[in-house]
């Protein structure tokens, strides 16, 4: 490290670049030469044993290719990828996996670009509005690269919504409906599905435009999935009170059970009622969905509904009407519950990316505006975790049966123990 710092200071930077970013870039600099240097060394040792007739070396270095610039966050990082020579005549060639031909920018660049449209930057700010991040001579942002970006976006969104999902089995769905303004104050209703694996890795399955949250919308969705192969039902959906969706699976997957959100009912039932009581209301709501056992659940139900359904009638009937789905998760093992009791999963991955597109006028084309969520999406999926307790799901797809949280022994299972 000292090395390199000395490197830098006693270098100015001609650009005008403060001595802390001129050391990260040289320090960056450094680190990738080294990074393409090891696979370098893998691929010559891989044909360590490949000779001429005359005993030499069949491939070996052969100096660099041209030098090209990468931007990234602390802005234009200039490299050299090395070549080789294959006397042999096979074809073999060095490519960098960490540096590809095609690779002009950082992925973390990649992700800002839809990010800031996302934001209200139109297309010809985006020079400007990355030149404190990338540098003064950020190249290759100029609207239409910009606008050629968008349109790969949403080629590569279509791609998507038709790709094969016959090798997928989903134990649970995560579903919502989020709302965006695009251009003359029109909505745009964004449907958006994730589901969780056998393996317990969490997947995002459809980013779709729907009209309101309609059944109609919901249909078509979820029998787009069908046809493409998504034939196994999943064990369970977790979604809001939206209608819609609750009626389009029943008709699509009438065997997956309805896990409704607790979040979203306590808002439903709070709303309904004075501030002063919202406390001791929400303190016997937490009571409910926190008990151990579905029984003590229904307890704790009872309590409520007979505490406070005289004086706010109107708070409780809309607690009560949903009171089967919102204890559907006392079926499913204890360690999942956290996460199958509420839509947080998909609430927090969408916090990513949520639209305040109250402040601007102009967030773009329907179009547009889906292919960059989609794009911010399948970046964030890259950072999910897999879900506590994924070894149980195994068991959730095969149908193994669980009571209050914990797996219901088989009369045959009882006797072998």
């Amino acid at each position: 490290m000292t090395n390199i710092t000395l490197n830098v200071l006693s270098q100015p930077d001609e650009t005008g670049t403060d001595v802390l970013t001129a050391l990260l870039r040289n320090g960056a600099r450094q680190l990738i030469a080294q990074a393409v240097e090891v696979e370098l060394q893998q691929l010559l040792q891989a044909h360590e044993e490949l000779r001429l007739p005359d005993g030499r070396k069949a491939v070996v270095r052969n100096g660099y290719l041209p030098e090209r610039s990468i931007q990234t966050g602390i802005g234009d990082v200039d490299i050299k990828v090395p070549k080789v020579r294959d006397r042999s005549g096979s074809g073999i060639r060095f490519t960098s996996a960490l540096l590809p031909p095609y690779l002009k920018r950082a992925r973390s660049v990649e992700e800002l670009l839809p990010w800031l449209y996302l934001k209200g930057i139109s297309t010809g700010d985006y020079q400007e509005a990355l030149a404190a991040l990338l540098g003064e001579n950020a190249k290759g942002l100029s609207a239409n690269t910009i606008s050629r970006l968008k349109e790969r976006w949403i080629d590569e969104h279509r791609e998507w919504r038709q790709r094969d999902l016959s090798d997928k089995r989903y134990a649970y769905l995560w579903v919502d409906g989020i709302y965006s303004n695009v251009r003359l104050d029109d909505r745009l209703c964004l449907l958006v599905v994730m589901g969780v694996t056998e393996h317990g890795r969490k997947e995002l399955i459809a980013v779709e435009e729907g009209y309101r949250e309609s059944e109609a919308s919901w249909l078509e969705l979820l029998n787009g999935l069908v046809a493409r192969g998504l034939t196994t039902c999943p064990k369970l959906a977790i979604a809001d009170g939206a209608l819609g969706f609750w009626k389009a699976l029943s008709k699509v997957y009438p065997q997956t059970k309805q896990q409704r959100c607790w979040v979203h009912k306590t808002a439903n039932v709070l709303n309904k009622l004075p501030k002063a009581v919202q406390p001791k209301v929400k303190e016997a709501l937490h009571d409910i969905w926190m008990a151990e056992t579905r029984e003590k659940a229904h307890k704790a139900f009872d309590i409520a509904l007979e505490r406070f359904t005289a004086k706010y009638p109107r708070a409780m009937e809309c607690l009560a009407k949903d009171r089967e789905s919102m204890l559907a998760f006392y079926d499913f093992p204890a360690e999942h519950w956290v996460s199958i009791r509420t839509t947080n999963p998909i609430e927090s991955a969408f916090a990513t990316v949520r639209l305040r597109t109250s402040k601007t006028r102009n967030c773009g084309s329907r179009n547009t505006t889906l292919a960059m969520v989609y794009k911010l999406l399948q970046s964030a999926q890259k950072r999910w975790n897999r879900l506590k307790g994924f070894q149980l799901l195994t068991l959730v797809v095969n149908n193994v049966k669980f009571q209050d949280g914990e797996q219901v022994m088989e009369q045959s299972d009882r006797k072998t123990a």
